[in-house]
Formats: C-alpha cells, sequence, structure tokens
C-alpha cells in the first residue's frame, strides 16, 4: 500500500490540532463562540476526510452525541429579565435602548414561553443533517440488515434528538430496524456523576472561592447598566446589576438556537463578551474537564460510558456483522469522554485561571449537537481492524496511541489503550 496520500491528508489536517487553544481573533470573527456550550452546531466547519485506506471497508459506527440546540433552560431565563424591564418601564428609568430591549424581549417571549429546556427547530435541523451525512459517508454500514441500537437519557430533549436523527436514516433507508431506548438502565451510564464529582463541584471550599474572585475581576457591569436604565437605584430591585449583565449575556448566546431572528449581542463590547465567557468556561472546565485544580477526578464519570462503547464495538467485530449504535446525552457526558477517549485538546490540565482558554474550549468540546463518532473498517484480506475517530464529524487524533495510518488507528492498539484506562 502506498502510504503517502494518507500521511499527506494527516499533515494537511492536524498541523495544527482541531481543538487547539482559542484566541480572541476567533472568537470576535465568530462572535456565537462567546455563547459557550450554548455555541450551535458548526456545520460550517466541517472539512473535508482523509480517503479511506485500500482494501479496508466501514462495518460499523459508535456515536455519542450532545441533544440538539435548545431553548434556555428554564422559562425562568427569559421571564424574570422581561418582569424586570417591565417594572422599570412602568417606573420610567428606561433609556430609548432599554426600552428597545424590553420589545425584542416580548417579541422572543411569543416563541420562547412554555419551551424551556426544549429541543428547538434549530436542534431538530442539527440532528437531521448530522445523521443525513452520516448515511451518504457511510452507506455500507446502513443496509437492511444492519444491527443498529440508539439510546438517549431520560430528558426530552435527548430522547427527541434520538428521534429525529434515527428518522433521518429511515428518511434514507426505510426498510433499516433501528432498537430505541431510554430509562435509567441506560441513564447509569449516559450520565453517570460520581459521588466524589457531585461533591466536589457543591462543595463550597473546593472551586467555588477562586471562581468568585476571577469573575468579580472580569466582570464589570457599570457600563451596560447605564446604557440600558437612566436611574437603576430607582428600581429597587434585588436582583444585582452583574445578574442583569448575565441574563442578558445567556438569552444573547441563546438566541443562535431558536428561529426568532434577532440579536442582542449590540449590547456588549467584544472584550465584555470574552471575559463573560471566560467565566463560563472556567466553570465548565473545572466542574466537568480535566483541570488540574479538580485532580482529575472527572475522567471517572466517564468510565461507564467507555466500558460501554468498547464492549458494544467489541461484539459487532466478533459476531462479524454490520451496525451502529447511537447514544444520546448531554453537555456534562461528552465532555468526560472526550478527555477519557484522550482526544487531542481535550484532556490538557492546567491550574492557571487566566489561561484556561488557551488549552481548553467549551464550544469546541460541548457545542450543542455535539459529537463522538468512531467509524470502524474491517479489512477484505485479513482480520485486521481500523478506526477513525470524529469529533464534530471532524477527523481527529488520540495521541498516546501510535498509528501507521493517522487518522486511522488498528482496533486492538485502542482497545488495549482504553482497557488499561479502565
Amino acid at each position: 500500500m502506498n502510504l503517502k496520500p494518507i500521511w499527506f491528508f494527516a499533515l494537511l489536517f492536524f498541523a495544527n490540532s482541531l481543538l487547539a487553544q482559542v484566541s480572541k481573533d476567533e472568537l470576535f470573527n465568530t462572535i456565537e463562540k462567546t455563547a459557550g456550550v450554548y455555541f450551535a452546531y458548526p456545520q460550517n466547519e466541517i472539512k473535508p476526510k482523509t480517503p479511506i485506506p485500500i482494501g479496508y471497508k466501514p462495518f460499523y459506527i459508535s456515536h455519542l452525541g450532545r441533544h440538539g440546540s435548545r431553548y434556555l433552560i428554564s422559562d425562568d431565563e427569559y421571564k424574570g429579565i422581561i418582569d424586570l424591564f417591565e417594572i422599570a418601564y412602568k417606573k420610567n428609568v428606561l433609556t430609548v435602548l432599554g426600552k428597545d430591549i424590553l420589545s425584542r424581549l416580548l417579541l422572543l417571549w411569543k416563541e420562547v414561553e412554555k419551551n424551556g429546556g426544549n429541543l428547538s427547530p434549530v436542534g431538530i435541523r442539527e440532528q437531521k443533517g448530522i445523521a443525513d451525512r452520516m448515511y451518504k459517508s457511510y452507506p455500507e454500514v446502513f443496509v437492511d440488515r444492519s444491527n443498529i441500537t440508539a439510546c438517549a437519557t431520560t430528558v426530552s430533549r435527548c430522547v427527541m434528538s434520538m428521534n429525529y436523527f434515527t428518522e433521518q436514516l429511515k428518511v434514507n433507508n426505510s426498510n433499516l430496524s433501528i432498537a430505541l431506548y431510554s430509562g435509567e438502565k441506560w441513564q447509569q451510564f449516559l450520565n453517570h456523576h460520581t459521588e466524589k464529582a457531585i461533591s466536589y463541584r457543591s462543595a463550597t471550599n473546593t472551586w467555588k472561592p477562586d471562581y468568585k474572585e476571577f469573575e468579580k475581576k472580569h466582570v464589570n457591569s457599570d457600563r451596560i447598566i447605564k446604557t440600558i436604565f437612566t436611574n437603576y437605584d430607582l428600581l429597587e430591585t434585588n436582583i444585582s446589576a452583574n445578574a442583569i449583565m448575565w441574563s442578558l449575556y445567556n438569552i444573547a448566546g441563546g438566541m443562535q438556537n431558536v428561529e426568532t431572528k434577532i440579536s442582542f449581542y449590540d449590547l456588549f463590547t467584544k472584550d465584555e463578551l470574552f471575559d463573560l465567557w471566560q467565566c463560563k468556561n472556567y466553570k465548565t472546565y473545572v466542574n466537568d474537564a480535566n483541570c488540574a485544580l479538580n485532580g482529575g477526578i472527572m475522567m471517572e464519570n466517564a468510565k461507564p460510558l467507555l466500558r460501554n462503547i468498547i464492549d458494544s464495538a467489541q461484539k459487532v467485530i466478533d459476531k462479524k456483522i454490520v451496525g451502529a449504535d447511537f447514544r444520546f446525552a448531554h453537555d456534562g457526558n461528552i465532555i468526560p469522554l472526550a478527555m477519557l477517549l484522550h482526544l487531542d485538546g481535550c484532556y490538557n490540565s492546567i491550574s492557571d485561571p487566566e489561561n484556561f482558554y488557551k488549552v481548553w474550549s467549551d464550544f469546541k468540546v460541548a457545542p450543542m449537537s455535539g459529537n463522538i463518532q468512531m467509524i470502524l473498517f474491517r479489512s477484505e484480506k485479513n482480520n485486521d481492524i481500523l478506526v477513525k475517530f470524529l469529533y464534530n464529524e471532524n477527523e481527529i487524533l488520540v495521541p498516546p496511541v501510535k498509528s501507521d495510518l493517522l487518522p486511522y488507528y488498528h482496533w486492538n492498539d485502542v482497545l488495549q489503550y482504553y482497557r488499561s484506562l479502565l
């Protein structure tokens, strides 16, 4: 086999890590990325794939996907700020801009009311698109005899994501038989969190004191409050100015996930958005990822899921069948899995909060509909199995595992490495 084409593509796509450090310029060029885990699925960033090595054919896909774009987690995240602005309007303390913000919020409310936490139409389109591209990229996996399963956490947006994803596969081949599951049996490995992880997150003396100092340094609401209210003190509210800024920031970031075509980004300077995002990124990095401050304990959350993934893949290999396993969960599940898999750029560990964003970025690791795919290929000549990893449909490396066919790995090498971690 002539390996030069494979290495050429490997060098082309991996000269820079897919999930390498982020810069202010990247965020400022795509301001929606400052929404962090509310960043809508980056379909426009999908790159061409490396050719499949000669003599190999795809036969199995293992997939973990975050649910699609959703509304903010609760109606209260919208209604609370609307109520505040309406009180300010009655007290006549809104500026012209403040009144304009209220009109935008009321327009948005028409769509989002009673939809808190639900999958949005944007999320539906994301899931259908991922499924459609997968089917067209690997049609050999989706034949009539394929053994296909799908499971989701018990949260409705995950179940709905699973339903729309699998329905799209059936649009391409109506003869597919797909077994769908959701319940505590699947929840226990899809959404596992150790007692140690839960205790660390909730404790008052672990990460929270340092985070509060970081937020105090990076969040200043004085400017934005003065542009919205003529006299903020007259509101006589127990909602802090910073809380108002945070609410508007969350709504601004969430607009890319809904159908209403208005924006709130004009309320902020780019540096304000960058600092607010840094705070959100800090929280997620410490609470779900491999931040040095948590001692690596979050990797344990993904071990039941990794065990299910490799065991399911090995069963398909041993039975010499064709199939796929699809799993649908949350950002708090894809983040620890990515670092336990040691996907490039997903397991960096540092302790300096000012540099967190330089080594780990939430919008890259867990955007809406974020997904990790393992595509397995069977040799037509011998028993060799190759595997390729995709993150958000882009090829990604596993640096601790060596290979002569990057970005493809020999399955036995991958299996041995992951079993050593378990």
